[in-house]
């Protein structure tokens, strides 16, 4: 009777946040292929976003178990049109386990990616040069492609990359927004000609969700990579900055780097 009761408390744990939603994927080729962007359906979750963060109170116990961070640097780039401080929620929960955890440094991504790879790898490149050992890179949409480019020009200057909700596939086709602003393909055939010529060469997280309303989750799915890893949670795009499932998420990858 026990054991059914505690079967039947998880789903209430882990919509509490008190347990994690989080799940890995060994195996992608069941994952199926984007064909567009979210449904109108998945989209319309987004408004429901706020709801993601009320799972960090649950969260806090487990969260605040996770690996003491060894201090090295930890870039952090916002997504499409996000402002900077969208991510000082994250931030200041690797600061308080150790990192050295900072902003990109240019404000709001603007989404002009080529212009963004070349300043963020100079920006890495000095900050590196300054800390004496490779950064860490964490990227929100449109933040982790330009997170996953400057490790692929510069995988002595960065030592692990973890992206969520952020596209590797098609470019802007599969996403609600850049769709709307009648963003082309072109992103996406260039991204499959630096995957087959240079593909990235240091540990690499994905993560996704179903739930996303603004990048397809298919589109998320790197087949690319060597080595990538990809989780699941159970958040809207929006929520993902706040959801306790990635903290934890990026808490535990940057922490294997430490060991």
């Amino acid at each position: 009777m026990w054991r059914s009761l505690q079967h039947s408390a998880r789903p209430l744990l882990a919509a509490s946040g008190v347990r994690s939603r989080a799940s890995q994927h060994e195996d992608t080729s069941t994952l199926g292929s984007p064909t567009g962007p979210p449904s109108t359906r998945t989209a319309l979750g987004e408004l429901g976003a706020a709801l993601d963060a009320v799972r960090l109170v649950g969260a806090v116990p487990r969260l605040a178990t996770a690996p003491r961070g060894d201090g090295h640097l930890v870039v952090d780039i916002p997504g499409w049109r996000a402002p900077e401080i969208t991510g000082a929620p994250l931030r200041g929960y690797l600061r308080a386990l150790g990192y050295d955890a900072r902003g990109w440094g240019f404000g709001t991504n603007m989404g002009d990616p080529r212009r963004d790879v070349d300043r963020l790898a100079g920006r890495v490149l000095e900050l590196v040069d300054q800390a004496g050992s490779p950064a860490s890179l964490v990227g929100w949409s449109l933040g982790g492609v330009i997170a996953r480019e400057v490790a692929r020009r510069h995988p002595d200057a960065v030592r692990r990359v973890v992206t969520y909700g952020t596209p590797v596939i098609g470019g802007p086709i599969h996403t609600t927004i850049a769709r709307a602003q009648g963003g082309g393909s072109g992103a996406g055939r260039v991204t499959r000609r630096l995957d087959a010529a240079a593909p990235i060469r240091v540990p690499l997280t994905a993560v996704f969700s179903q739930r996303d309303g603004i990048v397809s989750w298919q589109a998320c799915i790197d087949r690319s990579t060597p080595g990538v890893e990809h989780v699941e949670v159970s958040s809207t795009h929006i929520g993902m900055g706040v959801d306790p499932d990635v903290w934890a998420i990026v808490a535990d990858r940057l922490a294997r780097d430490a060991a």
